[in-house]
């Protein structure tokens, strides 16, 4: 593929920092908002959805890498834009969740508390850092430049199944406390 040329690239990293910045911005005002909006108790699920979302983004995150490392580049490049597709989904719906149902707090007691409020902060802070690497490892990929998106994606995976995968180990953790 053509080398981009340097404004097509300035303007790419502007959206990519601006997105980076903006969606964790967006994500803590409306956690913030205390007046909730009501749209019905379907709403309640969403928790139980976003642990399924989060396995299926760990499971193709794993397929990803294994494609790639059969040098499958065309699944790979499938099951990566179907891990970045979920992953848009989640935040979708964590948003909605958040936008319309109070937190519920963790209930349990002795040594899984600090364990899960390791896991919660770690898994907050590193899906607040991710934004930035996955976009830029899929443009990198979309715009043809892979040695670039080879380094990218050297942070971007781990921090990526981390964040996806403790996601699911945090929600089995509160799953008893959700109300119905």
């Amino acid at each position: 593929m053509d080398t981009l040329q340097p404004a097509q690239e300035q303007k790419a990293n502007r959206v990519i920092t601006v997105l980076s910045l903006a969606i964790p911005i967006a994500v803590a005002v409306l956690l913030g908002i205390r007046q909730k909006v009501d749209l019905g108790s379907w709403t309640t699920y969403l928790p139980h959805l976003n642990g399924i979302i989060n396995s299926i983004t760990s499971v193709l995150l794993l397929t990803g890498y294994y494609f790639i490392r059969q040098k499958n580049l065309v699944a790979h490049k499938r099951t990566m834009l179907a891990a970045f597709t979920f992953g848009s989904l989640f935040l979708v719906s964590y948003v909605l969740y958040h936008l319309t149902n109070e937190s519920t707090p963790f209930g349990g007691t002795g040594w899984i508390r600090p364990v899960y409020y390791f896991l919660l902060v770690s898994h907050i802070v590193l899906s607040v850092v991710v934004v930035w690497f996955v976009l830029r490892a899929v443009y990198f990929a979309l715009s043809g430049q892979i040695v670039r998106h080879k380094k990218t994606v050297k942070y971007a995976f781990p921090i990526w199944l981390y964040v996806s995968t403790t996601g699911v180990i945090v929600y089995l953790l509160i799953k008893p406390y959700y109300i119905h």
